[in-house]
């Protein structure tokens, strides 16, 4: 895949802890999207484009874990000030990512549901057990975490930081290219199911 094999200006730093703290969370992960996120564990570096979000507007958001002022063990890292990490367990088994958003006691979040890998490609391989020609490799929020190596322990790891942090290296978006869609797997949220908080980058290859 050529996105894969295109080589990418590095000179631009990692996103500041002020792009995480601002208060409109539909925006932030909206504007993740074609941002490069990495991991350095181990000595071993991997990464991606971000290519797909999904938004939680926090205490009056049905389908966020902080919902109605909701505060316990796993989620009182939400209510910290943006730009953080918050990992939990779905189903017991996938370690599921998320940027912690807006200003302290403003429980916002982004999950983090897909990349396109681009550095560390035979370490993810390896982590995933698999080739990544295969598709769906990391096409999902389970899979992003396992190939990246994110885990629950990383909760409340800074995003600018040296274990995972986030890059803009110049790879736009247009408007046109995203599509903005009801979130995945939140039936309980009632009228909020339907709200078009995913963000999905539709053509891959316009990335180019």
């Amino acid at each position: 895949m050529e996105i894969i094999e295109r080589k990418y200006d590095n000179r631009n730093t990692k996103l500041p802890k002020s792009f995480y703290t601002r208060g409109q969370v539909t925006k932030i992960a909206k504007e993740l999207l074609g941002k490069l996120i990495f991991t350095f564990t181990n000595n071993e570096l991997t990464g991606g484009i971000i290519t797909e979000t999904e938004a939680y507007a926090g205490i009056s958001d049905k389908a966020s874990h902080a919902y109605n002022n909701r505060r316990t063990k796993r989620t009182e890292i939400m209510y910290s000030e943006g730009g953080v990490a918050y990992v939990y367990l779905c189903y017991g088994m996938h370690n599921l990512f998320n940027f912690v958003t807006n200003k302290k006691e403003k429980p916002d979040a982004v999950l983090l549901r897909a990349i396109i890998p681009i550095e560390g490609i035979e370490i993810m391989e390896a982590r995933m057990g698999r080739e990544i020609t295969i598709k769906g490799f990391t096409d999902g929020p389970g899979k992003v975490s396992k190939a990246l190596k994110i885990n629950v322990t990383d909760t409340g790891e800074s995003l600018t930081g040296n274990r995972i942090w986030v890059e803009d290296r110049g790879v736009n978006i247009k408007d046109d290219n995203i599509l903005k869609l009801p979130r995945i797997g939140v039936d309980y949220a009632e009228e909020d199911a339907l709200l078009p908080y995913r963000f999905v980058i539709a053509d891959e290859k316009k990335l180019l």
